[in-house]
């Protein structure tokens, strides 16, 4: 199909973090005029624009500031008692409004979003937003085309939802049955709710998925050195991916990729990670893949680390960094085909299990972080990490019992990986694509 013909869509995200800036970059290609980010796009106004950046720069701030004693971890309690995702069960009637979704319904009454809606609805498409606010002004200031809404964790607050939900024309796309079903409980119709997966980069994946399990395929020898996981379970993997005599890993080593945060504050575990690892780094026997995403100061910090421990030359790391989102997103996910373990906080990147990658979990950051770690653990695809300071021992010892190959197969197995096509399918093309066999979680 030609260029010209090909259908687009607006793809609404904002400029908090990288989760809803990387679940909206798959679509960049069927994006109308690029992503726009609803709190930063050109033309809006100052007074809107320091409405958004003040409530992003108290979430910033406070994520770094959690590990101070006492004052840093009161303030986070604080802030994440705003977000609180209640119980799921028992099942009931959860529609009652919250504080945060008051204080967003009550800025949006007043102005909020209306000048972008009433640029897009110069020309209606189907307008796609990765954030739930978007949405909720879009419908509120009357936008002419359909308004559908990615959700970006494995479970969600009540603020994701309208207020009255059944009367909100809005169409939600579920990274899972978990969140279909408590988006009900929110007072979503059924109808209004579709599950997808998480959209995952198609540069990672292939037409036909021929990328994801190639490099998967690559990926199991590195993980399973002793290959005790490929003898135990080779009828499982010739059913799903190849016979196990054709597996054959890539010639680089054993490649790690340490992400931190959009508020970095994670970079701390980096440096522990580097300074016990640095033996086999020499020896070229693992790689690692620093990712300090738009942060000069992060990228700057990796610098000097990299000098205190004499492995400024080498070339066995590499830091990745852009100056801006849509570059680092393309140098992310670059790297991805040649990393066997991904370390991360529970963040949308718990869903790239899904490419067959391993997680190594650090500490949670916030309601939604915990309940994607609970969604990693139950599809048997991520693990929480140990101390960092003894990664020399236990990081091997996972290796040698082939544990990270059987969470790198179970990622590929139970994770949901087609959720850019089913998406597409869904807002370009009218064509109901939900995922059945996924997991309640």
């Amino acid at each position: 199909m030609s260029k010209q013909k090909q259908k687009k869509m607006h793809v609404l995200a904002v400029d908090m973090g990288y989760g809803h800036q990387r679940a909206a970059y798959p679509f960049l290609a069927s994006s109308f005029n690029g992503i726009i980010d609803a709190n930063r796009y050109q033309g809006i106004s100052k007074s809107e624009e320091r409405t958004w950046h003040s409530g992003r720069r108290v979430y910033e701030t406070i994520s770094r500031f959690k590990k101070v004693p006492f004052f840093g971890t009161t303030a986070f309690r604080i802030m994440d008692y705003f977000q609180r995702i209640e119980p799921f069960y028992p099942k009931r009637d959860l529609s009652k409004s919250s504080r945060q979704l008051n204080y967003f319904i009550k800025k949006i009454s007043s102005g909020l979003g209306e000048h972008l809606i009433k640029e897009l609805n110069k020309n209606p498409l189907p307008l796609l937003t990765t954030f739930f606010v978007p949405a909720f002004f879009a419908e509120h200031h009357g936008y002419k085309g359909p308004i559908y809404c990615v959700v970006c964790d494995a479970d969600i607050a009540r603020a994701w939802a309208p207020p009255v939900g059944k009367y909100s024309k809005i169409i939600y796309l579920a990274p899972n049955k978990r969140v279909k079903e408590r988006l009900q409980l929110y007072g979503i119709r059924a109808k209004n709710i579709y599950v997808t997966g998480f959209p995952m980069p198609k540069e990672n994946i292939g037409d036909n998925q021929e990328i994801l399990i190639k490099d998967l395929s690559s990926r199991i020898c590195h993980l399973d050195p002793r290959g005790i996981y490929r003898k135990k379970y080779s009828q499982l993997i010739e059913t799903y991916l190849c016979p196990v005599k054709q597996l054959k890993s890539n010639k680089h080593p054993l490649t790690i990729t340490f992400a931190v945060g959009g508020a970095g504050a994670q970079r701390a575990v980096g440096a522990v990670i580097l300074k016990r690892l640095a033996k086999y780094i020499r020896a070229d026997k693992l790689c690692i893949n620093l990712v300090a995403g738009i942060r000069n100061d992060v990228y700057l910090f990796f610098e000097q680390i990299l000098k205190e421990n004499k492995l400024d030359k080498s070339k066995n790391i590499n830091i990745i960094y852009a100056e801006d989102k849509i570059s680092y997103f393309g140098l992310f996910n670059k790297a991805l085909r040649t990393t066997d373990i991904l370390w991360t906080k529970p963040s949308e990147l718990t869903f790239y299990s899904g490419l067959g990658i391993p997680i190594i979990m650090a500490e949670p950051v916030g309601a939604q972080e915990r309940y994607n770690r609970d969604w990693l653990i139950a599809i048997g695809a991520g693990v929480d990490s140990e101390d960092p300071k003894y990664v020399d021992e236990w990081l091997f010892d996972w290796l040698d019992s082939g544990w990270l190959a059987e969470a790198a197969v179970e990622g590929y197995l139970d994770a949901p990986k087609l959720g850019t096509y089913h998406i597409e399918d869904i807002v370009l093309h009218n064509k109901v694509s939900e995922i059945e066999d996924v997991h309640l979680l």
